[in-house]
């Protein structure tokens, strides 16, 4: 058995949840309830990972607010991982390869983030995890300039790195196929090489995301897999693309993909997470996760996470949703 954490995601009761819908967003009192509750033969939750944003978190809180939140997250005997920084335009950020505004709003984001893990680092519910990140802005604005679009976001990345090294902190590059410039594997390694600073910036991982990289969604000509393909071909396609992006990896999210996109706003053609135990899943979760993990002491990786976003309300409130997902987590970390 490895020392490697288990933690859940808040934001899947946030990301594609609005007021006056079927699906509003759920508490965080709420997830961190589902969370605590959760048990697999005595092994539980160690901690969450969580969106700095409304209405969990208002980026802006001050420090006596941000130490309750902290206070209520300790009490379910959770700790805290990894911190989304609010890096989207409607956020506090915009696009790192935008206007000289949204590249400015983009790094204060992440100053806003950094002194949140400042606080909790402080008050003892936080001490490991990374500063989430992407680009915030479209595939389709950043093909306009690929080359200058990344230069751009390097040099965006690189001022918030400096911030985030001043606090002691890592940030963590998510890629999606949603977000240019991390759109496809080959993309996302130019931008890790682009911005040079492998102690403070790295990728996170997510096997959702990262499977639909191999397919080529929004960049077919960085397509490793055929329509087709057989398990062998698979596999060998798999190991190329973690061979590439894994000596960025920082920051790992456990999920389930079905081959499929799901498109809405922002999110347009962005991974379709699937339940940990979804017929429909592509992915053998386990064996997937343990070519990311080989060597995870070496990039200083001290927990894992699970990704499920946009899933139904009704999913998510089920408490079987999170104990079958728990049960998931505890196999891939008892593989590595």
């Amino acid at each position: 058995m490895s020392s490697l954490k288990v933690h859940n995601a808040m934001w899947p009761g946030l990301v594609g949840k609005e007021e006056g819908t079927d699906h509003p967003p759920i508490s965080l009192e709420r997830m961190l309830e589902l969370t605590a509750k959760s048990e697999i033969n005595g092994q539980k939750y160690d901690g969450v990972d969580y969106f700095l944003y409304l209405p969990h978190t208002d980026p802006d809180s001050s420090e006596d607010e941000l130490k309750k939140i902290a206070d209520l997250i300790a009490s379910k005997n959770l700790k805290v991982g990894t911190l989304v920084a609010p890096v989207w335009t409607g956020t506090v950020g915009g696009p790192s390869f935008g206007s000289e505004e949204d590249r400015a709003n983009f790094v204060l984001a992440v100053e806003k983030a950094c002194r949140v893990a400042k606080i909790f680092n402080s008050h003892g519910v936080r001490d490991y995890g990374a500063i989430r990140i992407d680009t915030a802005g479209s595939p389709e604005d950043w093909a306009q300039d690929p080359a200058g679009n990344t230069a751009k976001s390097a040099e965006t990345i690189k001022k918030a790195a400096a911030i985030a090294a001043d606090h002691g902190e890592r940030l963590a590059v998510e890629g999606e196929i949603c977000w240019g410039g991390i759109h496809s594997w080959k993309d996302t390694l130019d931008l890790m090489e682009a911005v040079g600073l492998p102690d403070t910036v790295g990728f996170q991982a997510d096997l959702a995301h990262t499977y639909l990289y191999m397919l080529g969604y929004n960049a077919p000509e960085h397509t490793l897999l055929k329509e087709g393909h057989s398990e062998e071909e698979f596999w060998a396609a798999y190991e190329t693309m973690v061979d590439k992006l894994r000596p960025w990896t920082i920051d790992f999210h456990v999920a389930q993909n079905d081959g499929t996109v799901h498109g809405t706003g922002a999110h347009d053609k962005t991974g379709r997470h699937c339940p940990a135990d979804d017929p429909k899943g592509k992915l053998d979760i386990v064996k997937c996760s343990s070519y990311w993990l080989k060597d995870h002491t070496d990039r200083k990786i001290k927990h894992i996470c699970w990704d499920g976003c946009m899933f139904s309300n009704e999913l998510l409130e089920q408490q079987q949703t999170w104990n079958t997902i728990l049960d998931t987590m505890l196999k891939v970390r008892d593989a590595v």
